[in-house]
This record gives structure tokens, C-alpha cells and sequence, in this order.
């Protein structure tokens, strides 16, 4: 047929050239980049840290900032006023006896009652088995949610000494300050351990508050911030030279009086050694009541 199209042979399909497949092909994943390994003094630290700082937001009870106002920096400021104008009356001491005592002491309310809370508040919870499961060391965990609450306690003593400075016109040497900042932050954390050895009681006992309590007390009677050691009995004496504060207290008066860091070494060391006793006291407890709690299945009971 005349003007008809006629197909011409089927063309045979074309392979793909050799780039074409080439780039078909998956180039090779580089390897995730990863941080260098840690070691284990780096990762105990981070525990302690962040850990320390996670549990403070969570355990730590306030519900606003003028119930924390209210309680933890106005209550104590009371406090040291109401027992400087007692001292002026009796003239038992001066001032500086009364401010710098009292100012050391306040850091006590908040770090004993945040250690007992760092335990006590875990069982309460019912979140304490979730971290005696954990793999990581319980004595770590636990040291390092003492931290925030000393630093915590540091602030409330920081506060409270310049106020009562202020208030009642003490003057204090301005080359003092850094020995008596550094004389606080160990109250503090002895206070803190302190708290974190009576916690370490809530895991045998019901209500670790009453004996929270009881403690608070005795360290304002016992550990010579209100009433000087010469005024004490002599056990009296005794028992407050294994509290806290006693040699903070001590030591922060020598700071105030001009004497210098020297002349505070030996009770600063004292208060250390004290706060180091009950770091190791509290991890002992933890230990030995974990283990006893485990065996008669009462972890959780309240």
C-alpha cells in the first residue's frame, strides 16, 4: 500500500552506561561521629552533678518562691535577731557572738531537712526501688544530692549574715570574707551529710521527720551558736563536738574577729573532717538498710 508507514524492526532496548549503574550505587556511610569515651572519675562526677541537680527540682518542697522567701531566709533572720537582742539584755555576748553563730546555723534548717528529703521523699514517692535498681553506684547518687542543698544552705547563711550585719551594725573585715564564705560552704556540707545520715534512718524507720526535728534542735542548743560552750555541760560539750556547725561556728567568729584564715584552719579542718564522718556514716546506713530492707520485702512500706 502506496504512502503506508511500515515499522522498521523493534529496537533492542539500551543498557544503562557504566556511570549511569555507577551511580546507582550507595556511597559508603561515614561512621557516626561519637565523643571520646569517658572515664569513670568524669561519669561519677556528671552523676553526682546533674543527678544531684534533677533530684533537687523534684524532691525539694516549696510551692512558691515566698513560701521559700518566707521560710528559708526570712524565719531565720528572725531567728538571729530575736536571740542578739536576748544576748544584749542577759550580756552574755556581744553581737558578733549572736549574728555570726546564727548566720552559720540557718544553712542547717535547709540542708539536714534537704538530705532527709533526698531519701525520705524517694520511698514516699514510691520512685526509691527505680533508683536502688539503678546500675550506677547508689553511694553516688545519693552524695551528690547533697550538693544542691548545701549550696542552698550556703545562699540562706550568705543572706542572713548581711542582713543581720546591716541590722545590727556589724562590721566585718573586708579580707574576712573569703575565708568566711569558704567556712560556710563546710557547714553546709557537713549540715547536708548530716540530713542525708538521718534520711538513711527512713529506710528503717516510718517517720524520719520527727527525728529531723529532734536534730535541728539539738543543734541549736548543742553546738554553742546561742549559748557559749563555757555555759554547757561538759557532755553537752561533748556531743556538740561530733555535730555540725559546732566548728564552723567556731571558726567563722575567729574569721569576723579580724584573727585571719590561719587562726580558723584548725577548727575549718575539724568541721571537714566531721562532714566527711557523716558521708561515710550515711553511705554505710544506705548499704546495710538496702540490703536489710531487700531481705524482708518492707522497701516500700510505709
Amino acid at each position: 500500500m502506496s504512502g503506508a508507514y511500515l515499522p522498521g524492526p523493534a529496537a533492542s532496548p539500551t543498557p544503562f552506561p557504566f556511570r549511569a549503574r555507577a551511580a546507582l550505587t550507595p556511597s559508603p556511610v561515614p561512621p557516626p561521629h561519637r565523643s571520646p569515651e569517658k572515664g569513670p572519675g568524669m561519669k561519677t562526677l556528671r552523676l553526682m552533678t546533674v543527678g544531684g541537680v534533677i533530684a533537687y527540682r523534684a524532691l525539694f518542697n516549696w510551692t512558691t518562691p515566698g513560701m521559700f522567701i518566707g521560710t528559708l531566709l526570712v524565719g531565720p533572720l528572725f531567728q538571729l535577731l530575736f536571740f542578739a537582742y536576748l544576748g544584749r539584755q542577759l550580756q552574755v555576748a556581744d553581737d558578733r557572738f549572736y549574728i555570726v553563730g546564727n548566720a552559720v546555723l540557718t544553712a542547717s534548717l535547709a540542708c539536714v531537712f534537704g538530705g532527709t528529703m533526698a531519701v525520705a521523699n524517694e520511698r514516699r514517692y514510691g520512685t526509691l526501688g527505680h533508683v536502688l535498681l539503678s546500675p550506677r553506684s547508689r553511694t553516688a547518687v545519693f552524695w551528690g544530692r547533697v550538693l544542691p542543698y548545701a549550696g542552698n544552705g550556703l545562699l540562706i547563711a550568705v543572706v542572713t549574715l548581711t542582713a543581720g550585719a546591716l541590722l545590727l551594725g556589724l562590721r566585718i573585715p573586708v579580707s574576712a570574707l573569703p575565708g568566711l564564705l569558704l567556712v560556710m560552704a563546710a557547714g553546709s556540707l557537713a549540715c547536708g551529710f548530716f540530713g542525708l545520715t538521718l534520711g538513711a534512718l527512713g529506710l528503717r524507720f516510718r517517720d524520719v521527720w520527727v527525728i529531723s526535728n529532734v536534730s535541728v534542735a539539738l543543734l541549736l542548743l548543742l553546738t554553742g551558736v546561742n549559748v557559749p560552750a563555757s555555759g554547757l555541760p561538759g557532755w553537752m560539750v561533748a556531743v556538740g563536738e561530733w555535730l555540725p556547725i559546732t566548728h564552723a561556728a567556731e571558726a567563722a567568729r575567729r574569721l569576723a574577729a579580724g584573727d585571719g584564715l590561719a587562726a580558723a584552719a584548725g577548727p575549718l579542718g575539724q568541721e571537714l573532717l566531721v562532714g566527711a564522718g557523716y558521708a561515710v556514716a550515711a553511705a554505710a546506713l544506705l548499704k546495710i538498710f538496702e540490703f536489710e530492707s531487700r531481705r524482708t520485702a518492707s522497701l516500700d512500706v510505709l
